[in-house]
């Protein structure tokens, strides 16, 4: 294990550390007289009123230093956002989305992360086959909370077939373990047909149920399958007929736990309804979306924004065409959003464009792994409008990168047109289309 770099990259004006006089290149040493090894540990112990700090100078001085931070952040950023080394993923999962990618993509992209830690400060989900007994033991002491767990299945055996490791069996018990000790858990299931649906689902569900309300939530989505499986687990994607019958079985059991725990507790992801041809159910059935960040509610949450936004666009005649560019799975939503916006606003035009995920293939129908080349072959020559809204989700991080690795600048050049992308939010969709702030 490499030695913690502790180093001090950036300070916020005028916060805590600033006053204190830290600076860029300094590195702490200990902090109330402990070692700490990762951000999670220097977030636990600088949670005091008053924090003594061991700082090594750049100028090579140590020195001591107190800090009252009135239980704020200090201001620091340090030079390796987790002062520690990434977690990698020791599975080998049946069901592994990086494991179908096409070769030559920027080497980050193969990176398998599995690292309670970003869980925690990322939301990435994590499958707890790399915790040793004393990183439990410490996650505990720190009250990490929520944590986020891929769980798949709760049966020991099913659990180890699915992640190819012998040591995920212990899952469940490690929950069970958290959960006594008060720590938030939100779970995601990666549904692949007849391997971990039917009676095994209803375990899992019944099981997670039963750490209600540590368990706070559950995700339901079907596996991903791209044409880039040569060699891999022979898995069956979902038809029109299994994501309805997907549907009715959970939806049994959402009724259930909402009888029982007041939640429904468990939600399918937007793909299920879609590749059904099924409504998706309204806003208040998603509760407080928990699971929005895993594409769990996205569709019925920008609807319910944008009825609200569309009363607040002011009556006028206005001359305006604009062109989106969306995924196959939420052409039907964003077309019927645009017929709502040009009803409603007189000189208004949008074109709404599904893009085939030829880069990836298969069944990849989802928005966000639509890619800049799939773009640029399919709407070469169609663009007839001076702008191009895309989901935000299309692009890595906060860069202008699609994950082939082609820019927002390419697709401009290529197709003479200004790229402007877009998030998942109701209010700003119908801005962009009129490129006019609303009034709240």
């Amino acid at each position: 294990m490499r030695k913690a770099d502790t180093t001090i990259k950036y300070v916020e004006p005028y916060s805590a550390a600033y006053d204190a006089g830290l600076e860029e290149g300094d590195k702490l040493v200990t902090i109330n007289g402990r070692e700490f090894r990762d951000i999670l540990e220097y977030r636990y112990l600088t949670a005091e009123y008053e924090v003594t700090l061991e700082v090594l100078k750049k100028n090579g001085d140590t020195e001591i230093i107190t800090v009252e931070n009135d239980y704020e952040d200090l201001g620091i950023e340090f030079a390796d956002g987790l002062i520690d080394d990434a977690q990698s993923c020791t599975n080998k999962c049946i069901f592994c989305f990086i494991d179908q990618l096409p070769k030559g993509m920027r080497e980050t992209v193969y990176f398998k992360d599995d690292d309670t830690r970003l869980s925690f400060l990322q939301g990435n989900y994590v499958t707890l086959t790399n915790l040793a007994s004393d990183e439990i033991d410490r996650l505990i002491e720190m009250r990490v909370s929520p944590i986020n767990v891929s769980v798949h299945a709760t049966e020991p055996e099913l659990r180890c077939k699915m992640l190819n490791n012998r040591f995920a069996g212990n899952c469940y018990d490690i929950m069970k373990r958290f959960a006594a000790n008060g720590i938030v858990m939100n779970c995601q299931i990666v549904l692949c047909p007849e391997i971990n649906d039917g009676e095994h689902l209803k375990k899992t569900l019944y099981d997670l149920a039963a750490l209600y309300p540590n368990v706070n939530s559950v995700s339901v989505v079907p596996v991903g399958l791209t044409r880039y499986r040569d060699g891999l687990y022979p898995l069956k994607p979902f038809t029109p007929e299994t994501s309805a019958e997907t549907i009715e079985f959970v939806g049994k059991i959402q009724d259930e736990f909402l009888k029982k725990y007041g939640t429904r507790l468990v939600y399918l992801s937007d793909e299920f309804y879609a590749d059904a041809g099924i409504e998706i159910p309204p806003a208040e059935e998603y509760e407080d979306f928990p699971q929005i960040e895993n594409g769990v509610g996205l569709i019925a949450s920008m609807r319910e924004e944008f009825e609200s936004a569309l009363k607040l666009v002011p009556k006028k005649t206005r001359s305006r065409r604009v062109s989106v560019a969306t995924g196959e799975i939420a052409y039907g939503f964003i077309t019927e959003l645009a017929r709502k916006i040009e009803n409603e606003c007189e000189g208004v035009t949008v074109n709404v464009y599904p893009i085939k995920n030829n880069f990836f293939g298969g069944g990849v129908t989802v928005s966000g792994l639509v890619c800049g080349g799939d773009i640029i072959e399919q709407l070469r020559g169609r663009i007839d409008t001076d702008e191009l809204l895309i989901p935000h989700s299309m692009l890595r991080d906060d860069d202008n990168i699609f994950l082939d690795d082609v820019t927002t600048e390419d697709v401009e050049k290529a197709l003479n047109v200004k790229i402007t992308p877009v998030l998942n939010d109701g209010y700003e969709f119908i801005e962009k289309v009129l490129n006019e702030e609303l009034e709240f």
